[in-house]
């Protein structure tokens, strides 16, 4: 059965942040979600244009509703609007003994109005905080929660601590604010573990406090551990920044879905892999396998890094005329290849497919008489600092060879150097274009 996470916030019409958001995490992250509404929202992606509180007896008769029938494994706060509604929330929290209780001290909205009442910030301390397993503020709401400037780690390292002797058993302060990558500090009764990040996606994005807060209650809600639970919940949030997307005229909204649709979109990519395969091996290729082994590789839609980028396991070996491969399609199965695609989708994000093949003159006139266009680029030239670099080679010799083209060719080669062999590098949008290109050559070997 999945958990109950009780998520107790503002409605946002936009579908960007506030309730919304937050039911779409809690599902996506295995949770059912269950929804008290604190105050209705005129905004959209342009920013908040009024704020209309819902009647206390009537967010009072909410809680009662969902807590006298259900026992939620974690609660969440976002927008509490005003004071009466902090009040009457942390009194029903703490006669229910809600647990994992993840505070999300929601102040100001990105676009700087206001959302929460400056009175109800007492009473957000004195009656909320101090029944939170975790706060997660953000810099500008951790630096009126603890009463200073936070510039640097030194100053969140202070400011977590401050916020900490209010009362909450542990504080995520998130450093999104800050310049450079995104850093994260949560601060337990462990000690401190910093969150590192990197930056994905638009920089602007609306409703990631709501999305990280959610599933950092899915997760606890779940059965983890808080400092699992925080580094999952951040490499959720980060997926969803990465997928962001744009419904309207204004801000990117986080979108929750994103991690998923990147899993479902692994399974077409092994498949279409295993079918281009099954068209090599029926062809005598094996001429064109290098001493080195082939591989063939196919990337998911907007790969930015290896393990997106599926290939087959142990390479592609000749055997007799034809090929075979060693093992089974996976991700990360070759970084080489893989980075020779990351390369060429730098230039066009169709071309997410390649196939290395054995360097040779008759390759290379059997590839122009199929009207095949082609780049090269010299080892020789190669920087010392790219050199000495592991793996830094084939992305440094893709990107010199596309260097003033318009479009990706069809073959990327080099003539090899000291220690290395000259290679080919067949590239396309999908495997089945790839292997095309492929049986191409083969069939023009001979004119």
């Amino acid at each position: 059965m999945r958990p109950v996470v009780l998520t107790i916030a503002g409605s946002d019409p936009g579908g960007g942040a506030g309730i919304q958001v937050d039911l779409e995490t809690i599902t996506v992250l295995g949770g059912h979600g269950v929804s008290v509404i604190t105050a209705l929202t005129a905004q959209n992606t342009q920013g908040v244009r009024g704020v209309e509180p819902v009647r206390i007896g009537f967010i009072e008769e909410q809680l009662e509703a969902i807590l006298e029938d259900m026992t939620p494994s974690a609660a969440k706060t976002g927008m509490l609007w005003g004071k009466e509604v902090v009040e009457v929330v942390s009194l029903k929290l703490r006669e229910h003994n809600v647990r994992n209780l993840v505070v999300d001290p929601v102040m100001v909205a990105k676009g700087g109005e206001r959302l929460l009442k400056e009175e109800a910030s007492e009473a957000l301390v004195r009656e909320l905080l101090p029944l939170a397993e975790v706060v997660t503020p953000n810099l500008p709401e951790a630096e009126i929660l603890a009463g200073m400037q936070i510039r640097c780690r030194e100053e969140m390292t202070e400011a977590a601590r401050r916020i900490r002797d209010l009362g909450p058993r542990a504080v995520l302060l998130k450093g999104g604010h800050l310049e450079g990558d995104p850093v994260d500090l949560l601060l337990d009764e462990e000690g401190e573990l910093w969150l590192e990040g990197r930056r994905t996606g638009p920089q602007d994005v609306h409703g990631t406090g709501c999305v990280f807060s959610s599933a950092l209650a899915t997760f606890l809600a779940r059965g983890l551990g808080l400092r699992e639970a925080a580094q999952r919940a951040k490499a959720f949030v980060s997926e969803g920044i990465r997928g962001a997307k744009a419904p309207g005229k204004g801000r990117f909204t986080v979108d929750p879905f994103f991690p998923v649709e990147r899993e479902l979109a692994r399974w077409p990519v092994v498949e279409a892999l295993r079918r281009a395969y099954s068209r090599l091996r029926s062809a005598e290729v094996g001429w064109l396998i290098p001493e080195v082994g082939s591989n063939l590789v196919y990337a998911m839609p907007g790969a930015r890094s290896p393990e997106e980028v599926a290939g087959f396991e142990g390479r592609l070996v000749r055997l007799g005329r034809g090929v075979a491969r060693v093992g089974e399609v996976s991700f990360g199965a070759s970084r080489h290849m893989a980075s020779v695609v990351l390369e060429a989708m730098k230039k066009d994000p169709s071309f997410r497919s390649a196939m290395n093949v054995k360097f040779g003159e008759e390759v290379l006139e059997a590839a122009s008489r199929a009207g095949l266009t082609m780049a090269s680029f010299r080892r020789e030239e190669e920087p010392v600092e790219i050199r000495e670099r592991e793996g830094a080679t084939l992305p440094w010799g893709v990107g010199r060879a596309l260097e003033g083209r318009s479009d990706v060719p069809d073959l990327v080669y080099d003539r090899g150097g000291w220690g290395k062999e000259p290679m080919v590098r067949v590239l396309g949008r999908t495997p089945d274009d790839v292997v095309e290109k492929v049986l191409e050559i083969h069939r023009r070997r001979d004119g």
